[in-house]
């Protein structure tokens, strides 16, 4: 696995940002930064929060659920409860939907814009226990940056 230089990523998103007003490529270039930065990944991308659910946003990978409600799996779960969720092993995980039947282990994270909930970054790996503390923080440090971007 290879090192992330976290920080990279938080001044590309800052950079990539610029200017830019339509919040969709924002969101399109965050999950293109994470797909391509980390290794191991199969999917990395946004689910937002409409209408009481979550609806697939942009992201990069297979093509995914398209609506989640809130509670269920992984991504309804860290909504739910407002914090991030790091599954080892998403086989084990009770009421994990499987979108891709290859994604082993997970991590979503909340996303907020102006204090309201916003949405929940996705991030799935074909490896089990790909994401590490260091990961963790890197990406919620990232989420920080998007927050202030969006």
């Amino acid at each position: 696995m290879n090192q992330v230089d976290y920080e990279m990523l938080c001044a590309q998103l800052r950079s990539l940002s610029e200017g830019v007003d339509f919040e969709i490529s924002k969101l399109a270039n965050a999950s293109a930064l994470i797909f391509g930065g980390l290794s191991e990944l199969n999917w990395a991308g946004f689910y937002l929060f409409r209408n009481g659910e979550l609806v697939l946003g942009p992201f990069q990978g297979k093509p995914a659920c398209t609506r989640i409600a809130m509670g269920k799996g992984v991504c309804g779960t860290a909504a739910a409860n407002g914090r991030t969720e790091v599954v080892p092993d998403v086989h084990k995980f009770p009421g994990h939907i499987a979108c891709d039947c290859a994604s082993n282990s997970e991590i979503v994270i909340p996303v907020y814009r102006d204090g309201a909930f916003y949405g929940v970054l996705d991030i799935d790996s074909p490896v089990f226990e790909r994401f590490s503390e260091k990961d963790r923080i890197g990406l919620e440090q990232l989420v920080k940056v998007l927050e202030e971007v969006l």
